[in-house]
């Protein structure tokens, strides 16, 4: 299985601006620039992206485990922040933090939270990042 998205950039970093697709149609010629990504001006970034795959990535992982140990969860809804820092004369993302609420009636939490690191750690996301996977766990049965 193979997904594609592309990005058009067309100027320098600061003045430039450009334009992301995905192959599937689900977003095309989002718009991005050095102010989308480094200020507040409207627009995607990478990272934003990046933050929005491994949420829907960790989200379905956490549901497939949980499936695994025969619970079924009402709701897994998950935010990440994705860190991106001046690191030795550059810009590196640092950190994902996964903060998640999971719906899950009749459960153990611990039971829950110890599923949750295993989804943390098999989610194909987490293991395509290199950053500092954390996890913010609300459990409610």
């Amino acid at each position: 299985m193979k997904r594609h998205a592309s990005a058009v950039w067309n100027g320098d970093l600061r003045e430039g601006k450009g334009r992301m697709s995905s192959d599937s149609g689900a977003f095309r010629d989002l718009r991005f620039s050095f102010n989308t990504r480094f200020g507040d001006e409207a627009g995607t970034n990478p990272e934003e992206l990046i933050a929005a795959a491994h949420a829907g990535c960790f989200s379905m992982a956490f549901s497939n485990e949980l499936a695994k140990a025969g619970m079924t969860p009402e709701e897994v809804a998950t935010k990440c922040t994705i860190t991106l820092e001046m690191v030795g004369g550059g810009f590196e993302m640092t950190k994902s933090l996964l903060t998640t609420t999971a719906k899950v009636p009749g459960a153990s939490a611990a039971k829950v939270e110890e599923i949750a690191e295993i989804a943390k750690a098999g989610c194909p996301v987490s293991k395509v990042l290199n950053v500092e996977v954390t996890l913010d766990l609300t459990v409610e049965v």
